[in-house]
This record gives structure tokens, C-alpha cells and sequence, in this order.
């Protein structure tokens, strides 16, 4: 059969990869990803063959991965998270699309959990009411373009979380976004720092919306700046969903 599996493996830990993508991973006969993710998940690999790749290499893995399952083997795409969030769930299947018809594998896309679900729990339950997901990463997307729409989710007063949000080459792009979120939000608004989220060295962070520029922010971080309603508590963010309380 040929058949391609683009398997989220969750932020890092097996504990917390879903069991439908530990089986697809466990059933492939090649695994194919980004060296970091294919480290994440090295105990349960086993013999297959491996298709692993530095950053930026996605197109030449997702070409060979498909090649692979074109000759019949059952391959495993693999992304940190979610495949279907800035992940390789969209690259693959515009890849497959573009296949004659009777020559596309079969393809699954199983979902994994997000590293934004991960830091959400972990701080608390920031992600109760609307929220937007932006990535501070210009390498697809325009700087100008980025601005906008932490324009527009700002006033609507969206929960914010930001992927991406600093690297060695990015360092001024999160200091931009405070100042625009400080147009329509008190400098005391709450702004949760996860990084490696579900991983080894797993850190969190209560700051404020004033402040949170001061702490130490990588690429490995992740960043959730509440909306007008969200507070902090006993350690916890925490943004009302609206249940009314009286009489609970």
C-alpha cells in the first residue's frame, strides 16, 4: 500500500504524543522530519529507516517521504505539535496534490497537540475565550503582514499567542508587538512564558504585558498575552470563559 502518515507528535514528550500517532509512528516503515522532532521520538523507532533533515530543508524531506511511500512503504511524516499548525500537514498534501491523480499515495494527517494547548495547561486556562495564534517568523510571512494582524487581534481583544516569538536573528520583532499591544491594553494585562513545554527543561513565566520583554524568550518559548478579562491567581492565568459563579 502506498500510503503517507503526516503524524503531530505533541511538544516533545511520548507521554503526551496521542496514541494514534505513537501507532502510526510504530507502524511506519520510514520516519521522516526535522532532526530535533526525529530526536524526540528515538526510542520508539526501533530499525526503520530514517529521513532526517537540518531546518529549512522541509520541500527536499516532504519530495523524499513521498518518493518513499510511492514505492510502496508505509511512511511517517513527522512535525513537533500539530502537524496542521505551522507544522508539515499543508506542504505534504499541496505536494500530493500536485501528483496525477492515480498516482497519489494515501494520506492521513493525524493530529497531535499543540504547544499551545501544552503552555495553556501548564499556565493555567488562558485560552478559555477567543483566541488568535501569530508567529513572529518573517521567513514566510512579511514583517508588515505580522504587524497587521497583531494589529487587528489586538483590538479585538483576542487572547494572543505567539509562536516564534525570538531568535538570535529576530530580537526586536516581541518589543514591536508590546507596543502595539500596549495601545489597547493595560501594562498590567497578564503574559504567560512557556518554554520547552512538555519537555526537558520545561520553565514557566508570569509576567506582565509592561514587563514580559525583560525575561528570557527563545525559540523554544512560547508566549500567551491575556485579553482585558484575564487575570492571575494563586500562580494560575486564567481567562473567564463567563459562567456565572453566584450561588456555586
Amino acid at each position: 500500500m502506498k500510503k503517507i502518515s503526516v503524524v503531530g507528535i505533541g511538544p516533545g514528550g511520548l507521554d503526551e504524543m496521542t496514541p494514534k500517532a505513537r501507532k502510526a509512528i510504530e507502524e511506519a516503515q520510514v520516519v521522516a522530519g526535522y532532526n530535533t522532532y526525529i530526536k524526540f521520538i528515538e526510542k520508539i523507532l526501533g530499525g526503520k529507516k530514517i529521513i532526517g533533515r537540518a531546518m529549512m530543508q522541509e520541500v527536499e524531506r516532504s519530495q523524499l517521504a513521498i518518493e518513499e511511500a510511492l514505492t510502496g512503504h508505509n511512511v511517517a511524516v513527522v512535525s513537533g505539535g500539530d502537524a496542521g499548525v505551522y507544522g508539515m500537514a499543508g506542504l505534504v498534501l499541496e505536494m500530493i496534490l500536485d501528483l496525477p491523480e492515480k498516482d497519489r499515495p494515501q494520506l492521513e494527517i493525524i493530529a497531535g497537540v499543540s504547544a499551545v494547548n501544552a503552555a495553556a495547561a501548564i499556565l493555567g486556562a488562558p485560552l478559555m475565550n477567543d483566541f488568535a495564534i501569530i508567529s513572529l517568523s518573517d521567513l514566510m510571512t512579511p514583517w508588515e503582514v505580522i504587524q497587521k494582524r497583531v494589529l487587528a487581534a489586538a483590538q479585538g481583544d483576542f487572547v494572543i499567542a505567539l509562536y516564534n516569538p525570538k531568535s538570535k536573528r529576530r530580537v526586536i520583532q516581541l518589543a514591536e508587538v508590546q507596543k502595539i499591544l500596549l495601545r489597547f491594553r493595560e501594562k498590567n494585562t497578564p503574559v504567560g512564558i512557556v518554554t520547552n513545554a512538555g519537555r526537558d527543561g520545561e520553565s514557566k513565566i508570569i509576567s506582565t504585558l509592561e514587563n514580559f520583554t525583560r525575561e528570557e524568550v527563545n525559540m523554544f518559548s512560547l508566549v500567551i498575552i491575556g485579553n482585558s478579562q484575564t487575570f492571575v491567581k494563586a500562580g494560575y492565568m486564567l481567562t473567564p470563559r463567563g459562567y456565572d459563579l453566584v450561588g456555586s
